[in-house]
């Protein structure tokens, strides 16, 4: 649940009122792809009270399938995020202690029809701890049984992890089991164990084990390393509001455009133009483009700026 201080711009501390949306980045990647003409179901768990409820609802509202979305008692409470829509000192807070989305567990990921679906896509922030990581890596091995590929974001948050190292191998771990790995430089660095050395552990990912590896480096845009050769592709300028809601929503447009049929590099291009447009908006899920609203915006620009 994200709760944003109103008006665009005001600081956290000096609110008086805020508005409220779905958040978290798989629900976030969820909503991306469903205005992007997909479909997309979540497995989580959420809380056992009126919050849970709340996110539970969102998901209706955006046409997400909740199937699989287990209501846990006990101390378990959804997580919140409290993010400012400012770019200059940019402000969000975090609330993630008993995180609901931890306690999803192996069963939860059983019984589940894989081959009636056509991926699964998991972020990085869901194996910080268990029983949730172990539930992840089964889902994988499930997965990759009825011949589903599997996309990783790696969406490092350090405060989720008990220490960095454990973070980097658990990372490392999944990155060599998935098809599809996209994080930005300085998560692939945080992989390589070395800032300096990040694109070398994306080329090696893409060289060993994954189909496509994307290496994105916020304005300067991104790589996409694949079939043996890169694509280095731009941005598209905005006057940005926030800085948060990029990863998800460029992860939600990229996919729902290969899904589509539009070829690799274009793919990566329509990400970033959603991600361009969610920077620009105010929330996260609430502001994930709808595909009218993606080519109204590519109608508008002559392209990306290069990196």
């Amino acid at each position: 649940m994200d709760f944003y201080p109103e008006p665009p711009g005001t600081k956290i501390e000096e609110a008086t009122h805020f508005s409220t949306g779905l958040g978290g980045s798989s629900a976030n990647i969820c909503v991306a792809i469903a205005r992007q003409g997909g479909s997309a179901s979540l497995i989580t768990c959420v809380s056992d009270d009126a919050v849970g409820r709340f996110c539970l609802n969102q998901l209706a509202s955006y046409g997400i399938d909740a199937t699989h979305v287990r209501s846990v008692g006990g101390e378990a409470r959804n997580s919140l995020a409290v993010s400012e829509s400012r770019v200059e000192d940019h402000q969000t807070v975090i609330y993630r202690n008993g995180a609901a989305d931890f306690e999803m567990t192996t069963d939860d990921v059983t019984s589940l029809d894989y081959a009636s679906y056509s991926a699964l896509i998991t972020t990085g922030t869901v194996l910080a701890a268990e029983p949730s990581r172990s539930a992840t890596f089964y889902a994988f091995e499930r997965a990759k049984d009825a011949g589903l590929p599997l996309i990783f974001d790696i969406d490092y948050r350090p405060y989720s992890w008990v220490s960095a190292e454990d973070a980097a191998q658990t990372y490392s771990r999944a990155g060599a089991l998935c098809d599809i790995v996209i994080g930005n430089d300085v998560e692939f660095g945080f992989m390589a164990g070395d800032y300096n050395k990040g694109l070398d552990k994306a080329r090696e990912l893409a060289q060993s084990t994954a189909s496509i590896v994307i290496y994105k480096m916020g304005e300067k845009g991104a790589v996409t390393i694949a079939d043996g050769e890169e694509i280095s592709t731009g941005i598209y300028p905005v006057d940005a509001l926030k800085p948060v809601g990029a990863g998800d929503s460029f992860m939600g447009g990229f996919i729902a455009s290969l899904a589509g049929g539009h070829d690799l590099e274009t793919s990566v291009l329509r990400g970033s133009a959603c991600a361009s447009i969610v920077v620009s908006r105010v929330g996260c899920a609430p502001a994930m483009p709808t595909t009218a609203e993606l080519e109204s915006f590519l109608d508008t620009r002559t392209g990306p700026v290069a990196v």
